[in-house]
């Protein structure tokens, strides 16, 4: 049983009352009776909005149920669909011209174009790691990354093991030739330096042929650290992001290099959502209470972990700001943001939760909606980086917005109303908190059918706040499969990228944005690179991103962030986009809307036994390994091992695919039960088999009426199609509350 505490008309769990008002509230100005009486307030007034919106949902997939069982097959009528979509009022009428008002946007969003990380909150080595990304070695990615081949002599570790000068030489000139393209010199190269200084504000390099040149656009110079004519740092500016090219000759790397170089730090992560959404296991109060810690502990500067490498370990904390002298009469100091502008993705509509509970106006008692739950915490929080509470052990002082705002991405919402509810939910936190109308900026995560279709709406919903859209394959593929459910076979889930509705997807996300004025105010993103280990692909495929006038998109780690960062200097994302907004998003809405509505759906099956079977292999495994982790060990994103053996960025989004998959499937026939079942047994001893080094790890083969993970897998599937909107949270939440009570 949790020991509660009451105040007001909520059941607070004990773990998360203390935390509010021992660590959270000191400080900000808020008094804990004024605090709890606001929030009894939200919960009363807003509780029973959030549940009549997720009866709204209900009400719509019922709808469409009853329609393509009438109609299955791919749209072969659209108009009669779309007026079917607009009665029930799931298409809603687009608005008039729409520009949003949004101010007080930090330039990370608003003016520069980069990567941008997604980690899980809960796990502060990877929060610090993220935040601390926002630069990132350029050598030290290229010399771990596959982009560069290990070929013979060019192995990451070199014949004695450790440090391998022939690869290193392969990184160093991959490097110069990065500077060549981003700060070309007026002659020669930057493969030819000798030597980099400062003189009369302006870069002067030395070649080995003793000339000297310097920089053809000679602006790109920001700053230097150390002294003018031997400097230990030389900062550049390209495309808006900084390049610093790191010299030091008592380093191994540059005691070998002609200019004394020993590194190319990029500008890399500028902006990081620290998430408490699909990349976590949070199913109650002590889990919530460990997560909130780590974003105060972030905002505040507190936020330490204790890192073991080999026999050393050392603490790690967030990085200081970067200082550099301004080249000589070009004004003050240089002082540049060490860490990553930060999100906080708040959990959606959806799920409750048990951190505390509320007595309704019938005078049941119900656990609170978790995004009320959030919204009003991770706001609270946010004050400490507003009224400058942010310190480093050295004294430092740091903040997350310099424009005094607080960043919130919202999830899993469905079409404009719920995005209003957000607005109004943040207004009302807002008010609650003394702070100014807007303060609270939304991120709107477009993956929900409903949200792309009527995403212009979505937009003027919350004109004064939108900081940020993106494109969410992964969650948006798994909703199209659950609303068009009764419409047929789902095709393979490999050939959905290349599917009608994707293709539309990603272009009118982008014009939508332009056409709404995002330009220079916010972010247009697209989705995440999920396979860490392969760079070499993403830089070849990534680059595409930035090409279609998205200024953020998502990587899986740091070095992705470094790596991804040259995509930027090679796309002025800026013009790309204005070219874009030429493109009238009004005269393209209907052939883009049309494409929205293709469902991906075969009349005609025709896949042979082997492939239905190799469909299914692939779907139960990823299934399984993502699973297991999640209900035994609470991990809510790790890097899976894929039936090829191949590491994935796994979350509840790329689960909420393979399981409503299979589910659709079964409902029309191509696999059956019984086939299933003895995927999901035979895979669970390919899992067990991959997990083996594992010493936490409880295996699931001959344990399948007693491993919880198993039957949490199989709950997925087997009771797929009652999945609200084919979520996987309240499935994976109460299996995993069930490990926790030990039950």
């Amino acid at each position: 049983m949790t020991d509660r505490t009451t105040t007001h008309r909520l059941q607070v769990a004990t773990e998360l009352h203390h935390f509010i008002e021992d660590r959270v509230l000191p400080g900000t100005g808020i008094s804990p009776a004024s605090f709890w009486k606001s929030f009894d307030a939200i919960v009363t007034d807003l509780a029973p909005k959030n549940i009549a919106l997720l009866a709204e949902r209900d009400r719509l997939q019922a709808a469409l149920d009853q329609w393509h069982s009438a109609h299955p097959g791919p749209i072969r009528d659209m108009p009669a669909y779309r007026a079917f979509l607009q009665r029930i009022g799931y298409l809603v009428p687009e608005p008039g011209k729409i520009k949003i008002s949004t101010s007080k946007v930090d330039a990370e969003l608003a003016k520069q174009a980069g990567p941008q990380l997604v980690v899980p909150v809960l796990n502060a080595r990877y929060a610090l790691n993220a935040a601390n990304a926002r630069w990132g070695s350029l050598y030290d990615a290229l010399y771990g990354a596959d982009l560069i081949a290990e070929t013979p002599g060019c192995e990451k570790a070199g014949k004695k093991g450790g440090y391998n000068p022939g690869r290193g030489a392969k990184v160093i000139d991959y490097a110069r030739h990065v500077l060549d393209r981003t700060a070309p010199l007026r002659k020669g190269s930057h493969t030819d330096s000798v030597g980099y200084r400062i003189k009369d504000a302006q870069l002067l390099v030395k070649l080995a042929n003793g000339s000297k040149t310097g920089l053809v656009d000679g602006s790109q110079l920001v700053g230097y650290q150390g002294d003018a004519k031997n400097p230990s740092s030389v900062l550049l500016a390209h495309h808006g992001l900084h390049l610093d090219i790191i010299i030091n000759r008592a380093t191994p790397i540059g005691a070998a290099d002609p200019a004394g170089v020993c590194d190319l730090v990029l500008e890399a992560a500028l902006s990081t959502i620290m998430d408490l959404e699909d990349s976590v296991a949070v199913v109650d109060a002590q889990d919530k209470v460990m997560a909130y810690s780590n974003w105060l502990g972030i905002l505040k500067g507190s936020l330490t972990e204790q890192v073991r490498k080999g026999s050393h370990s050392f603490t790690r904390g967030l990085n200081p700001d970067r200082l550099y002298n301004p080249p000589a009469g070009r004004g003050k100091a240089v002082r540049l943001h060490g860490r990553s502008l930060m999100f906080v993705r708040n959990v959606g509509h959806l799920m409750n939760s048990p951190a505390i509970l509320y007595t309704d106006s019938q005078g049941a008692v119900r656990e609170i909606p978790e995004g009320i739950l959030d919204a009003v915490l991770t706001t609270t929080i946010a004050l400490h980086d507003l009224q400058g509470h942010g310190a480093l052990a050295s004294g430092e002082q740091i903040c997350n917005s310099r424009k005094g705002s607080i960043y919130i991405v919202k999830p899993k919402m469905h079409g404009p109303a719920e995005v209003a509810f957000a607005a109004e939910l943040f207004g009302r936190v807002e008010h609650m908190l003394g702070l100014p109308d807007s303060t609270v900026k939304l991120g709107i995560m477009d993956e929900e059918r409903r949200t792309s279709l009527n995403l212009k709406a979505c937009i003027a919903a919350a004109a004064s706040r939108v900081a940020f859209i993106n494109t969410g394959f992964l969650d948006r593929t798994g909703d199209e499969m659950h609303s068009a459910m009764r419409a047929g076979p789902m095709i393979r889930k490999g050939d959905m990228k290349s599917s009608a509705w994707i293709q539309a997807y990603e272009r009118s996300n982008v014009l939508v944005g332009l056409s709404c004025g995002l330009r220079g105010r916010a972010q247009i993103g697209k989705g995440m690179w999920a396979m860490p280990d392969l760079m070499k692909a993403m830089m070849e495929q990534k680059i595409a991103h930035p090409r279609a006038g998205a200024n953020t998109a998502w990587v899986p780690s740091p070095t992705g962030a470094t790596l991804h960062a040259l995509h930027y200097h090679q796309v002025l994302v800026s013009d790309v986009q204005k070219t874009l907004e030429k493109i009238k998003a009004s005269k393209q809405h209907d052939a883009l809307l049309d494409g929205l509505l293709s469902i991906p759906v075969t009349a005609t099956p025709n896949w042979s036994a082997a492939e239905r079977q190799q469909e299914l292999d692939n779907n139960a495994q990823g299934i399984l390994g993502y699973v297991v982790r999640w209900i035994d060990q609470g991990v809510g994103c790790s890097k899976v091992p894929d039936i090829h053996n191949i590491g994935l960025m796994e979350d509840r989004a790329t689960l909420r695919i393979s399981s409503q998959h299979i589910a659709n499937w079964l409902l029309h026939g191509i696999v059956t039960e019984a086939q299933v079942r003895e995927t999901f047994e035979r895979m669970a001893g390919v899992v067990d088999s991959q997990n083996a080094g594992d010493p936490l790890y409880q295996p699931m083969a001959g344990r399948f009426d007693s491993s919880k993970a198993y039957q949490a897998a199989c709950d997925l599937v087997f009771k797929g199609l009652a999945q609200p909107s084919g979520y996987t949270e309240p499935l994976l939440h109460a299996w995993r509350l069930k490990v926790k009570a030990g039950a």
